[in-house]
């Protein structure tokens, strides 16, 4: 999608619109790991944020694990982004429902 996008709006060959999308997404995974934030105005933040040594069930078995600690990448959404993304689940719900009745 970002690939296309950048085509679009750059009028770029794919294969160029595809380097920068991954140059792109290298840049953001670059400082989440130096600064552990990667923030784009109007659209959100990822932070990292650490997860606890911790005991878990295999639902299989039903047996405990154990779970060592690590690291996860949480979105938090902008305010402006909330509204647009509640618009578009509105739509989504229209879509189906329409195309269900």
């Amino acid at each position: 999608m970002l690939t296309s996008v950048i085509q679009q709006c750059a009028k770029m060959p794919g294969a160029a619109a595809n380097r920068l999308a991954a140059d792109i997404v290298a840049a953001i995974k670059s400082e989440i790991v130096e600064k552990g934030r990667f923030s784009l105005p109007d659209f959100g933040s990822f932070t990292v944020r650490g997860t606890p040594k911790r005991i878990a069930l295999n639902p299989r078995t039903g047996e405990k694990v154990p779970v060592s600690a690590g690291a996860a990448v949480k979105f938090k959404a902008s305010p402006s982004l909330k509204p647009a993304a509640l618009a578009g689940v509105r739509k989504a719900r229209r879509k189906i429902a329409r195309a269900g009745g």
